[in-house]
């Protein structure tokens, strides 16, 4: 319902709409902000198992790792984004 009050709300034709919406969906500050927005939900569920008194090992690494692969991968978005300024 949300989608089709902004496809009305559009100056352009339907189908051009469409893709300026769906292009909306897979911009680099979308991107972003979804792997910051995980990155913080890996972080509490990591603090929140640590806390625990019988702690599953591998579990947190495994966690920890894809924390570190996510804080990676927003480090190469960010760089990306951001322009170059001269040295």
């Amino acid at each position: 319902m949300r989608r089709r009050i902004i496809e009305r709300s559009c100056a352009l034709p339907d189908a051009a709409c469409i893709a300026a919406l769906d292009s909306n969906l897979h911009s680099p500050a979308r991107q972003l902000i979804e792997l910051r927005m995980a990155h913080a939900d890996l972080d509490d569920t990591i603090d929140r198992l640590d806390g625990l008194a019988p702690q599953d090992e591998l579990l947190l690494r495994r966690l920890k790792k894809r924390r570190l692969a996510l804080r990676d991968q927003i480090a190469r978005l960010e760089r990306s984004t951001t322009p170059q300024e001269p040295a």
